[in-house]
């Protein structure tokens, strides 16, 4: 269904969500959009995007949801649209906000989970309210920073979440919401992903590092963890690194990834849907990674965790490292395999962190997060309260 312009002032108050980054931030804001569509028929609902793969994919978990229909539009200018910086998956989010600044400020409120959409407040957009859903409920500090000022509402999956905000004065009381972790909800409705198929079953362990240049784990160790891996015959291993190391690229065109592209006991997973929708962090027995806040959607039922420091950071003490106290971590990746085995064995000394830290990022309650969600949009639109159906 092609989305058309809104026209603004009318009675019927309009949201836009909008997708200018990489595919896997849309399952943290579009369960939002369709409790918006399901529960407020005052609301007109619109999607845009910038790229053709984004619409696609929404189209389809909107078919299989059987949400109600909502607009979408690709934006325009083509010829930008089709522009890739080096290393860029996506149109430059930059100047695509730029190039359609004015259609963009037509919507009483604009959603977005990522945080380069506040650029629309500097290009002159003063009346449009601007939502942050956020793409995750970690602890590293890089998204806790002076752009969320410029959002009208920010939300929090938890406690955790939402007091750091507001202890560092980026949020206050009137524009932060607590709402829950919306993308459970959408997860939940969907039936996961395929798995790989490994010749024997063994414990399944994925390997999830972040794209962090320097506090992810990935240019010091990921090559030499993945050989370890491949000579060792206890484990079979999901390589699923943040979407955004590798852009979603053939793993064949990368030298370090090309020798395990056929291994037995190795998937590798760059970017496809089964990287994105929590197929494999359900699946896995045990979580190998650094710094990337999916540890808190493999934590939703506590399993072993075991956490990669090629850095030597000093990180006890630190609430960006918080999630390294649900597991042991690793200074030194000569014994990696062994440490799995070891985190396995020692994983009930770990439980009842994991539990807690679970609970403090996310605030889950009986009414569904993107319903909550949805409602902290309605109450800040400019015709006032509303309530669902």
């Amino acid at each position: 269904m092609t989305a058309t312009d809104p026209k603004g002032g009318g009675s019927r108050p309009s949201v836009c969500f909008l997708y200018i980054a990489q595919t896997h931030q849309i399952l943290h804001s579009l369960p939002i959009a369709i409790a918006l569509a399901r529960g407020w028929p005052d609301v007109d609902v619109h999607i845009a995007a910038t790229a053709q793969e984004h619409l696609d994919y929404v189209r389809d978990l909107l078919e299989t949801l059987k949400a109600p229909p909502i607009p979408m539009r690709l934006l325009p200018p083509t010829w930008l649209r089709e522009l890739r910086l080096k290393g860029s998956s996506t149109p430059p989010k930059a100047l695509m906000l730029a190039a359609n600044v004015h259609r963009l400020g037509r919507y009483d409120a604009v959603v977005t989970p990522e945080r380069t959409t506040a650029l629309l407040r500097k290009l002159g957009v003063k009346d449009t309210k601007l939502v942050y859903t956020q793409h995750g409920a970690g602890d590293r500090g890089g998204p806790f920073e002076p752009r969320l000022k410029q959002f009208d509402l920010v939300m929090a999956a938890g406690p955790k979440q939402r007091d750091r905000m507001l202890d560092e004065g980026w949020v206050t009381q009137k524009t932060c919401a607590m709402v829950g972790y919306p993308k459970f909800d959408i997860i939940d409705a969907l039936p996961p992903s395929p798995l790989p198929v490994f010749p024997q079953a063994k414990p399944l362990v994925l390997y999830n590092p972040h794209f962090h240049p320097t506090l992810g784990s990935w240019p010091k160790w990921g090559r030499r963890i993945l050989e370890r891996f491949a000579a060792d015959e206890r484990y079979n291993l999901i390589f699923a690194p943040h979407i955004r190391l590798f852009e979603g690229a053939d793993p064949r065109s990368i030298e370090a990834l090309a020798p395990f592209v056929d291994h037995p006991r190795i998937h590798l997973d760059l970017g496809g849907p089964a990287a994105i929708d929590m197929t494999y962090t359900r699946a896995a027995d045990i979580y190998l990674g650094d710094v990337s806040s999916q540890v808190y959607e493999f934590l939703r039922t506590p399993k072993p965790c075991l956490f990669l420091n090629p850095t030597h950071a000093d990180w006890r003490g630190d609430e960006s490292f918080h999630h390294w106290l649900y597991g042991p971590v690793l200074d030194d990746i000569e014994g990696v395999v062994d440490a799995v085995a070891s985190a396995q064995r020692g994983h009930g000394d770990y439980v009842e962190a994991q539990r807690k830290g679970f609970a403090e990022s996310f605030d889950l309650r009986e009414t569904p997060s993107s319903v909550r969600a949805a409602q902290a949009i309605v109450d800040r639109l400019p015709s006032g309260r509303r309530r669902p159906r």
